[in-house]
């Protein structure tokens, strides 16, 4: 506890929020007198007709930006921070329009900014950086990607990088970019793993290098921030990892679900070798759809939530990932940061593996961890232990919830995808202070700054606040 007062009073006192759930995704804020009442007409600073979108709003100096889909074009906005009114929308090339689920958006990754500059992210295009006035700096196209859900993973600027995780079904990797050029600095490849829909946070150690770390599909990697050398691993996580490791002092959480990994005793899953000799009629080394039935894929669509390099055959590599899955098992866990090579064994303090979120990350906030699981069910655990402190579902709040929940000024706010945005006294004990209607979907992490909060809908950006 005392810890994480020292490090809210020295780190994060910064007005600006600027990137993914704010300082190093961390969702937390040292604003004071935040409202417990809003809507569409109440504690409203100000509103703006925006695009649709699933990117979250940071806060960089006195803009707002996000992106957004508007009519099929691609664009990123600069709003007044004090105002709302726009200042400024730059249309990115849209070269392709690659598939996504219907929860996702062509403008999923959130933008990122050092004050100077603000760099964004789209799936169907890649990077593109402007000055924070709207001048274009530099593009670097990326993909196509290899990615059934869509893209989610939001670049970060650390440093004079920015860093974006491109993980996918084939070809996952890292990249390193210099954020004065948009040159490459460096790129790592990641073959373990698979799609997914992270993005990183940095650990800066008392001695030794700063380390990037990379959550993702049945593992998750640090890595050296300067070099990329990987530094530890962990397994046993979920697949499709979303969201944000949460680095308080030397610990980090991490939530890690995907559906299928909830059951206590993972089944067993035959090598790749008895499968291919039992099942592998014509004998070219793989499994076609009606060759894939016996070994237990059904149908088409089976085989196709497998077959990563979408040939429509089931190989050795498309069958490991397949056993990862299978024998995963979905937990929120605690890790103890400082360890070397694999510390699967020997660093993970704790896991609890009930009522977990599907996407959002969890939050640390007064001495609490607090997480919420698609239909409203609110759990506070002890970060010390993993001991749970209360659990419950939030009245009238009973949606997914895709949105990550954020604390400040004693209160944690989360948001669910019908817009219920509920406050909570911020204790172990939770108690709901107000569930607020917005009338529209949220798919959005709110954003804290000026004893504001700063909330997107589906088709607006709210200012809330009390009046000063």
């Amino acid at each position: 506890m005392k810890l994480y007062l020292l490090l809210t009073s020295l780190t994060l006192i910064a007005a600006d929020w600027p990137q993914y759930r704010g300082v190093n995704a961390l969702g937390v804020t040292a604003d004071r007198n935040l409202p417990v009442e809003m809507g569409p007409e109440k504690n409203v600073v100000w509103k703006a007709d925006v695009p649709p979108g699933h990117s979250s709003p940071i806060l960089s100096g006195p803009r707002v930006f996000l992106t957004a889909v508007d009519l099929e074009a691609l664009f990123t906005i600069a709003l007044d921070r004090a105002t709302g009114k726009e200042l400024w929308r730059r249309e990115a090339p849209r070269p392709r329009k690659e598939s996504f689920q219907k929860t996702n958006s062509a403008a999923s990754g959130t933008p990122a900014s050092d004050g100077k500059m603000v760099v964004v992210f789209f799936g169907d295009y890649g990077l593109l950086a402007y000055s924070v006035e709207g001048k274009p700096l530099w593009q670097l196209p990326l993909g196509p990607f290899n990615n059934q859900n869509g893209h989610g993973s939001s670049p970060v600027i650390v440093d004079d990088m920015v860093l974006i995780i491109c993980d996918q079904d084939t070809d996952s990797y890292y990249l390193a970019i210099d954020k004065a050029t948009g040159k490459v600095r460096y790129k790592v490849e990641r073959p373990e793993t698979t799609r997914g829909y992270a993005t990183p946070s940095v650990w800066r150690p008392k001695s030794g290098p700063a380390e990037l770390i990379v959550p993702g599909a049945y593992i998750t990697t640090a890595y050296e921030l300067k070099t990329g050398k990987k530094l530890w691993w962990a397994g046993g996580m979920a697949w499709q990892l979303k969201g944000a490791p949460v680095i308080v002092g030397d610990r980090m959480y991490l939530n890690s679900w995907e559906s299928g990994g909830d059951t206590e005793t993972p089944p067993d899953v035959e090598e790749w070798t008895v499968v291919v000799s039992k099942f592998d009629r014509d004998g070219d080394g793989k499994l076609s759809v009606e060759e894939s039935a016996g070994a237990g894929l059904k149908n088409a669509a089976a085989v196709a939530n497998y077959d990563l390099n979408r040939d429509s055959f089931m190989d050795e590599r498309d069958w490991a990932f397949l056993k990862l899955h299978r024998q995963a098992q979905n937990s929120v866990m605690s890790i103890q940061l400082g360890g070397r090579g694999d510390i699967t064994q020997t660093h993970i303090r704790w896991r609890y593996r009930k009522s977990l979120p599907n996407c959002s990350t969890p939050l640390v906030y007064n001495g609490v961890l607090w997480m919420v699981k698609d239909g409203g069910v609110m759990t506070t655990l002890n970060p010390d232990t993993g001991e749970v402190l209360k659990q419950g579902r939030i009245p009238n709040a009973l949606e997914p919830y895709w949105a990550s929940p954020v604390g400040a000024d004693g209160k944690v706010y989360m948001v669910s995808q019908a817009g219920k945005l509920s406050v909570f006294k911020a204790q172990g004990d939770w108690e709901v202070l107000k569930v607020n209607d917005l009338n529209d979907e949220v798919f959005a992490t709110p954003a804290l700054g000026d004893n504001r909060i700063y909330v997107r809908t589906r088709s607006t950006l709210y200012c809330f606040g009390l009046p000063q």
